[in-house]
């Protein structure tokens, strides 16, 4: 029996995403009565999101399926600072262009996962709006003045650069100021009572509820989530490949998107310690439903890994790619075919004989460098055509085209691309 009488705050203790909450009980007593708006805030700092920023945008999808109104805070103004949190150096400064194009990047992904239409429809807003509009002195006399610097030095985000003797800018410095006021803007706004974010937010939305309160006199919460990394330590999100990116779309450069069967792949290669949790926090799976599939041992843990990349895929991509991707996977690892719907990389044919096989490996993605390549020789992962690689300057030619008009291109058992000669 939860101690929780919302389901907003049932879902999210229950399911593992409660790590630091400002006031639980009153929180829940105002998430039971409905309609409760909340908001997270998204830096433009990419033209996409990366799987690292999936568990606040479950947040966002578990505050609106609760009753509540999500709010998506774009930081078309912040962007121009950049958030210090959790960062050991100054964030490039991006152009106002090159900011408005990220952020046309980054709305892609919302429409995925919240509603923008009915009763609780979802709200995007852009803090440039009111950021811009901010004169330096008044600012600085309406709300610096509500900071002191001795609770600023303290943040994790300013004692961990001082400590390490890295240097924060000034600049870098007002971001909390901006942020607490963005929550300050958004009560007045939209009456919004809660931010929820990441626990490297929690200095920064501390400061909002604190600025909230004393210029409006209004109780507003805030509830973080535990930095999430894999069993074996590492950063949810970011692969020896790069940044699992939630963007298919190909315009905004191969850098930044990942085609729905490498997204699908990265939840099926999860380790087996993780799957239970996963599929609590990036599914929509019942509780009960995911007990029984963290409860599968051996080699059948692998039907739990297929159940979360289907569920994982489906909600980003739809339905239909998460099941071509299962075929695609399966006619590769378990028939040893080419397989339709692999990645796959055009080059002209007459071009071909130019390429090696090293440069195979690193043209398709599948080797970062062409350090990684050789070394992925010398271990025998690298295959074309699922014929180990031994020579690295050995070029491709037309004898490697296989009855499908490709190449396949491979590095270990899971990892797979084409090569398509036109």
């Amino acid at each position: 029996m939860s101690k929780y009488k919302s389901q907003l705050m049932q879902t999210l203790t229950g399911r593992g995403f409660l790590y630091q909450c400002t006031d639980e009980t009153a929180l829940d007593a105002l998430a039971a009565k409905g309609g409760l708006p909340g908001y997270i805030g998204f830096d433009c700092t990419a033209p996409s999101l990366h799987v690292g920023s999936l568990v606040q945008i479950m947040m966002l999808r578990i505050l609106q399926k609760s009753g509540g109104r999500p709010i998506v805070l774009l930081g078309g103004g912040t962007t121009k600072i950049g958030d210090p949190s959790d960062k050991d150096k100054s964030r490039p400064i991006l152009t106002p262009e090159k900011i408005e194009e990220n952020k046309n990047g980054i709305k892609q992904v919302f429409a995925k996962f919240l509603d923008f239409d009915g009763p609780n429809a979802a709200i995007m807003v852009d803090n440039a709006d009111w950021l811009d509009k901010l004169g330096y002195i008044e600012f600085l006399r309406d709300i610096g003045k509500h900071f002191t610097v001795n609770k600023m030095v303290a943040l994790e985000s300013v004692k961990r650069r001082l400590d390490n003797e890295q240097p924060m800018t000034f600049l870098e410095f007002n971001y909390t100021l901006l942020q607490s006021y963005d929550y300050l803007e958004l009560y007045r706004r939209h009456g919004c009572r809660l931010q929820l974010g990441g626990s490297d937010q929690w200095g920064n939305i501390l400061g909002g509820a604190d600025l909230t309160r004393r210029l409006e006199g209004a109780e507003v919460y805030g509830f973080t989530t535990p930095l999430i990394t894999t069993a074996s330590g590492g950063k949810m999100g970011k692969t020896a490949e790069g940044a699992r990116w939630l963007n298919a779309d190909e315009s905004l450069g191969k850098d930044y998107t990942l085609s729905p069967y490498d997204y699908w792949q990265f939840w099926r290669n999860t380790e087996d310690a993780d799957v239970g949790r996963f599929l609590k926090l990036f599914t929509d799976l019942p509780l009960d439903e995911i007990a029984k599939l963290e409860a599968l041992e051996g080699a059948d843990i692998n039907q739990a890994k297929i159940r979360l990349a289907n569920e994982a895929t489906a909600m980003l991509h739809g339905a239909d790619a998460a099941q071509a991707a299962e075929q695609t996977a399966q006619k590769t690892f378990e028939q040893g075919g080419a397989a339709e719907g692999l990645p796959t990389f055009e080059v002209k044919r007459d071009a071909l004989e130019n390429i090696t096989a090293l440069g195979a490996g690193v043209l398709t993605g599948l080797c970062a460098s062409n350090g990684e390549a050789k070394r992925h020789i010398k271990a025998g992962a690298l295959k074309i055509n699922d014929e180990k690689v031994t020579n690295s300057g050995a070029k491709l030619s037309a004898n490697d085209i296989n009855a499908d008009g490709v190449i396949k291109v491979s590095v270990g058992k899971k990892k797979h691309a084409l090569i398509k000669p036109v």
